[in-house]
């Protein structure tokens, strides 16, 4: 892999440093209580670009909240950002993150329903890895008394996924069959506690080998991610499945819709095939669209199937549908209440150890949700190696088990 040239990444550094030297000066600078630590994404590439720096905290504007972060959410989706590997990327630099949890420190115009002091947890459009972050009050929820801040920052992303693809899209009931890839990642385990709430649910479920144990009671049928899953669901449900939550892509896509019952539904919701190495890979990137089958309208009317996409983050910033969110965030937080769905955090990590904690969710390596406690000193060993840290391509991911006890131990609830 090429290596940036020094020159050029010491001459990129100098012109980041001199924009927020500028930015500091002109809202107040360091020290006066107008600054504050984010994560900044200097441009897209390898872990590299990404460093902690101090920025003007932003202020709450018409129809904004102003919110004192205290965890913000790890997702797979940030990766591919910091790569590049999306439609359309930002301009750097940036603050990556969508999703957070905090205390409503200021409130803008035209915004009721909140009091300052309130506990929230919030959608962002990007700026979420921060101390400080304002966002649309149509975003923000307020959380239960007894909901903590990672597990606040955990439920926005991967639980709305979750819910809106199962009985928005799929519409699953009672006595219904539900695949679901990464099964040990954050969406995947949100997937299978919403199926819990529903009666006769069956959930196959594809994950590393290591996480297994971890995971086994979660599902009903757990398969290695490297085995040929099609043939054990085929054994046990030779009929198929109701609906399949593909987050991979590639050539998953034709076994997903070759695996569904009549009137059956499939669901993408991710492309993480497309992500091997630290940086963006038009090779994999090729590979994963060559083996997507190509689907024929015809053959779906043939065969009563249905095929679909889920982007969260669309729905919310792109096509305007906040208040079904809202509405779907209630019924999660009701849930919440009953005890019927507990988000799993994985690991705490702090703003300087963000590297690391991305490096985690490159590797697999995480069975729920990696978090972001703005409030945590890092470890010692972690700061020392931050800059030294790359990331693992995909054929390292059959080792995989090997990262589950390096250096940090999972968050214990």
């Amino acid at each position: 892999m090429a290596k940036e040239r020094p020159e050029k990444a010491e001459e990129t550094e100098q012109m980041i440093e001199k924009e927020l030297g500028k930015e500091a000066a002109e809202g107040g600078g360091a020290g006066d209580g107008r600054d504050m630590r984010a994560v900044l994404l200097s441009g897209f590439g390898g872990l590299n670009k990404l460093r902690v720096a101090r920025k003007v905290m932003p202020e709450a504007q018409e129809g904004e909240l102003k919110i004192r972060v205290k965890a913000c959410g790890l997702n797979f989706i940030d990766l591919m950002v910091r790569q590049g590997n999306i439609d359309n990327p930002p301009k750097t630099p940036l603050v990556p993150g969508f999703e957070l949890s905090g205390i409503v420190e200021a409130i803008g115009g035209n915004v009721t329903g909140f009091e300052i002091g309130d506990r929230v947890m919030a959608f962002t459009n990007y700026n979420a890895w921060a101390e400080v972050a304002c966002t649309p009050a149509e975003f923000v929820y307020k959380i239960p008394d007894d909901m903590s801040f990672s597990e606040a920052a955990s439920l926005p992303m991967n639980f709305v996924t979750a819910y809106m693809m199962l009985f928005e899209v799929a519409n699953l009931r009672e006595g219904m069959s539900v695949l679901v890839h990464s099964a040990g990642g954050g969406v995947g385990q949100a997937v299978a506690q919403l199926c819990s709430t529903i009666p006769n649910v069956t959930v196959f479920g594809t994950a590393s080998s290591f996480k297994h144990e971890a995971i086994k009671n979660s599902l009903t049928h757990l398969f290695d991610r490297n085995a040929d899953y099609v043939q054990e669901v085929k054994r046990i449900s030779p009929d198929g499945v109701d609906i399949v939550l593909d987050c991979l892509c590639g050539e998953n896509t034709g076994k997903g819709i070759g695996l569904l019952k009549p009137l059956g539904t499939y669901i993408l919701y991710g492309s993480s095939n497309m992500v091997t190495g630290e940086t963006k890979s038009f090779f994999s990137f090729a590979k994963s669209w060559w083996q997507v089958e190509k689907v024929n309208p015809i053959k779906l009317y043939e065969e009563n199937k249905v095929m679909a996409g889920f982007s969260l983050l669309n729905l919310l910033f792109k096509q305007g549908h906040a208040g079904v969110i809202k509405g779907v965030v209630d019924k999660l937080l009701a849930l919440y209440n009953q005890k019927k769905i507990k988000p799993l955090v994985d690991s705490l990590w702090a703003l300087e150890e963000v590297k690391e904690a991305m490096q985690r969710i490159h590797d697999r390596g995480n069975i729920g949700k990696l978090i972001l406690d703005v409030e945590k000193a890092p470890t010692p060993l972690m700061a020392n190696d931050s800059t030294e840290t790359s990331e693992a391509g995909e054929e390292e991911e059959d080792h995989e088990g090997d990262t589950e006890n390096k250096e940090r131990m999972p968050f214990i609830q």
